[in-house]
């Protein structure tokens, strides 16, 4: 069993900050890669960021260079710093995690979400 615990979300006004925290804990191998996703009730679940275990960042075109994804592999944390915020990042914000168990079979995993709103 693996939990993923969130926390950081919340109201902010447009061009301010927040960032997110991710925790994985559990009967945990390795994990490969770590991430962000977000969903508005009008849109389908879509990609923000992630990081792989060697420190590579991945983002999508509307957060870059606004958003900064980071992790600390010792505590199986994963943060999302977002700066300069705008309403269309309003959504929730759920953590991933790809990762595998000590006979090397790999899982997928999602927290249960942190709602963020930028109000303009």
């Amino acid at each position: 069993q693996v939990q993923l615990v969130e926390s950081g979300g919340g109201l902010v006004q447009a061009g301010g900050s927040l960032r997110l925290s991710c925790t994985a804990s559990g009967n945990i191998g390795s994990i490969n890669h770590m991430g962000w996703y977000r969903q508005t009730p009008e849109n389908e679940r879509e990609f923000v960021a992630r990081i792989i275990s060697d420190g590579t960042a991945e983002y999508a075109d509307s957060v870059k260079g606004r958003f900064t994804i980071s992790r600390d592999n010792a505590k199986n944390t994963v943060v999302l710093q977002m700066n300069s915020l705008k309403p269309e990042d309003t959504g929730v914000y759920y953590c991933n995690i790809e990762w595998s168990n000590v006979f090397y079979r790999s899982f997928n995993s999602w927290g249960q979400g942190t709602q963020v709103t930028v109000s303009s």
